[in-house]
């Protein structure tokens, strides 16, 4: 099987649909292992419905499974030319796991231990604007509007733009950031490229909340959770959450209000009004 080829061409048929570029990598990395897998097969036409079920049975966790299917099953439709073959495939139920956001004392601990403006700076994004990890390294220089206090969100997840509000805190440190780095094009360069690195963050993360004292698994998704629980509990409207958040459905948003240890403590029961 000419792997290659296969994937070439997947990753030629995502681009013609405009998937995200973060979706096309994923999408086409699932693909290498997938076929990979099937190495000893002469083209993924040959490979059954059932031997891609036991497949997705390979997957550690359910939220993995459910990405691999989503991109074998799309490969199948755009460039298989086999969308039966997932007729009878369904998907895994999702993992209902709720997030566990931070306190904002130990987001304050993260920061206070954060020493190199740089990482304080994308902290800053991560939490104080709830944008998603991808988001911040997509950044550009252009997409901040200081003038209209609005931070542009270009082409986020599900191809649409977004604008989310920019705290004046997060614009002084910016132009702090801006002064020291002076970035070119995008906000956040690498070491060896032209855009910082989703690991890279990940892996500052948690060595600040390890130095912070904190035992929980931080990962930067964590601090755009922490961020809409803490607006939720500030009295911000849900439905602005909602649109801050570029959730498509206000079922997303409303995991929010199952999170918030404040705003659950703070019902009244009715065994309050029996006396």
């Amino acid at each position: 099987m000419n792997i290659s080829n296969f994937t070439q061409n997947y990753e030629r048929d995502l681009r013609m649909k405009n998937y995200a570029v973060n979706t096309i990598e994923n999408y086409v990395c699932q693909i290498k292992m997938f076929l990979n897998f099937f190495s000893k097969k002469d083209s993924p036409k040959h490979i059954s419905s059932d031997e891609i079920k036991d497949y997705l049975l390979t997957a550690k966790e359910v939220n993995s499974q459910r990405h691999m299917h989503s991109a074998i099953k799309l490969f199948y439709k755009l460039t298989v030319h086999q969308p039966k073959k997932f007729a009878f495939i369904e998907y895994a139920r999702k993992d209902r796991k709720l997030p566990q956001p931070l306190d904002a004392s130990e987001v304050k601990k993260i920061i206070d231990n954060c020493t190199n403006i740089k990482h304080k700076a994308i902290i800053y994004l991560l939490y104080g604007c709830g944008l998603r990890v991808g988001e911040v390294i997509s950044l550009k220089i252009t997409d901040i509007d200081s003038q209209k206090m609005i931070i542009n969100i270009i082409a986020a997840k599900g191809a649409k733009d977004r604008q989310v509000m920019l705290p004046i805190e997060t614009l002084l440190l910016l132009r702090e950031y801006f002064k020291q780095y002076n970035p070119k094009e995008y906000l956040f360069n690498g070491q060896f490229g032209p855009q910082y690195s989703e690991r890279s963050i990940n892996q500052f993360l948690k060595k600040y909340a390890e130095l912070a004292g904190i035992r929980k698994n931080i990962h930067a998704h964590l601090l755009r959770h922490s961020f809409a629980t803490h607006a939720l509990e500030n009295g911000t409207d849900i439905r602005l959450i909602q649109k801050l958040l570029g959730h498509s459905s206000p079922k997303t948003t409303e995991i929010y209000t199952h999170v918030s240890s404040q705003l659950i403590s703070n019902i009244p029961s009715p065994i309050s009004y029996l006396s």
